[in-house]
């Protein structure tokens, strides 16, 4: 097949908690090669949650060959073509390596690993603002879920991270550092970078000035040396080096999971948008404004364009099991035997028949913020069979949603909401778990509300091939927002529910909820 003359193309990492992803857009953002590989996850203790980060490498290293073998296979000039490279990547997730060898010093601890419980309550009980002591100045509480407290772990607990730290061999980062660090030279001159998303995530990071706080450093005891620059989430930070499928071409985009869909799904201030993924996040773009939440929400960056571009802010919450509850069913019950079979069986019946399921296996994130609570399934009777378990499982990604945006809409009000020229206020959703089109309906029936599902619906890959390509001067900030564009092919689920009958299930959703609290303790 002859190749296609003079393309632009852009390439995106999607690095997230179960596979690494790599896909080609061409200048009107469509995919036109893609691989994806699936990497093991380590669960050594009950609520611990690793990744061997070298597997990860090679994760990437496997995608990038296979995409580029595949779209070279359809005819497209990738070798002139290939423009830039964006990054987008599981946030929190925690790694420190050595800056000679390039070896990791310890497994990296995955965001929702909540080994760091006993740190977190020892901090809340000597700090005077006990769990929010650090909120007016990183946006985020004490909590498990961030790399601060996961770095506070390795320096008490991994003798190797210890003497690396006092040699000056130690480095710090989350998965995009460790990517770019190895992407551009590694051992021999890897650029030891994060982006401000990343960077908003560690509980490091002031939210006003998007530096490294001192403070707070001091306060927990962390080297500022050990950590990376920090810098905007669209410019050129460097070239891959030698050694990768690709060669030469810049690394110009690097943003965090949820931010990169955020900016895929073209949220402007007042706009939502809620990821389905392992877990489910819901940001909702602040703008220029920094909205503290006083209704267990988390403030944090949405995207900064560009080094002298203005930085938008968000709130946000995140809700550690969404999608895992699902391959919880397959792995672990076998009740299922893919994901896919879980929308049929849950079509078997037209409710749950009382059945409520909570998730919480580590805990509950926003807005309940509990690492307490552990997972409950309640109201079975003889009745119950798997298809109102599994419909029980997709209600529950849903309640957990709109518990979160409940909160959104009392922290924003009014005037922090963009709606449409009905005066709905839209939900756009994307990930994985989006194409089971029940589990939206049910999320439109939930919040009485529109949600919106667009035609590609893995923004995140597209958000961070965005940014890059902004970078370089394919695509202008007009082009990625226009309106009218993103809505054109989208599949838009409207409520369906009586009024009553939703009251009455999110009133049996709170009572399951409390049924969670206290429970970390239960005797093996």
């Amino acid at each position: 097949m002859s190749k296609k003359p003079d393309e632009v193309l852009i390439g995106s990492i999607d690095q997230g908690t179960t596979s690494t992803r790599f896909i080609i857009y061409d200048r009107s953002a469509r995919a036109i090669g893609s691989h994806q590989v699936e990497f093991t996850q380590f669960y050594p203790e009950a609520g611990w949650v690793e990744h061997d980060a070298m597997e990860i490498l090679e994760s990437v290293r496997v995608c990038m060959a296979k995409a580029l073998d595949k779209a070279t296979a359809d005819g497209h000039n990738v070798d002139s073509g290939l423009k830039a490279i964006g990054l987008t990547n599981q946030r929190e997730t925690t790694l420190v390596w050595s800056k000679s060898t390039g070896c990791p010093l310890y497994n990296a601890i995955v965001w929702m690993d909540v080994r760091t419980s006993s740190i977190c309550r020892k901090l809340e009980k000597e700090l005077s603002g006990g769990r929010t002591h650090f909120v007016e100045t990183c946006g985020l509480p004490i909590s498990t879920y961030f790399s601060a407290l996961k770095l506070l772990w390795l320096l008490e607990n991994v003798d190797n991270v210890k003497k690396a730290v006092q040699s000056g061999d130690a480095l710090f980062g989350t998965i995009d550092t460790w990517l770019i660090w190895n992407l551009t030279g590694g051992v021999k001159g890897g650029i030891h970078v994060t982006d401000v998303s990343n960077a908003s995530r560690t509980m490091l990071m002031n939210l006003k000035t998007l530096e490294w706080d001192s403070t707070i450093l001091k306060t927990l005891g962390i080297p500022a040396e050990i950590l990376p620059k920090i810098v905007s989430n669209s410019e050129v930070i460097g070239k891959i080096n030698t050694g990768w499928p690709i060669t030469g071409v810049p690394i110009s985009g690097c943003l965090g999971d949820q931010h990169a869909a955020m900016l895929g799904q073209a949220c402007r201030r007042g706009e939502a948008k809620s990821t389905y993924g392992t877990g489910a996040f819901i940001l909702l773009n602040t703008g220029e404004e920094i909205i503290q939440s006083t209704h267990g929400l988390l403030s944090t960056l949405a995207f900064k364009l560009g080094p002298k571009a203005p930085t938008n802010y968000a709130l946000e919450g995140s809700i550690a099991i969404a999608g895992a509850a699902v391959q919880w069913l397959r792995d672990s019950l076998g009740i299922i035997k893919s994901a896919s079979e879980i929308e049929d069986l849950a079509l078997q019946v037209e409710s749950t028949g009382g059945v409520y399921f909570v998730p919480a296996f580590n805990g509950l994130f926003a807005p309940w913020w509990r690492d307490d609570a552990r997972g409950v399934c309640i109201g079975i009777t003889r009745f119950t069979n798997k298809s109102h378990i599994c419909r029980a499982v997709l209600e529950s990604m849903c309640f957990q949603v709109k518990d979160v945006l409940d909160s959104m809409h009392k922290d924003a009000g009014e005037k922090g909401e963009a709606k449409n020229e009905k005066g709905e206020f839209l939900l756009r959703v994307d990930g994985g778990a989006t194409v089971n089109t029940l589990l939206m309906q049910i999320q439109a029936d939930l919040l009485g509300s529109p949600v919106v599902r667009p035609a590609d619906i893995e923004t995140t890959a597209l958000g961070a091939a965005y940014a890059a390509g902004l970078a370089v001067g394919v695509w202008s900030e007009k082009e990625i927002f226009a309106c009218e564009e993103r809505t054109k092919n989208s599949t838009i689920f409207r409520p369906k529910l009586d009024e009553e009958l939703r009251k009455k299930k999110l009133d049996s959703w709170f009572k399951a909820i409390s049924r969670t609290f206290d429970l970390a303790d239960l005797s093996l």
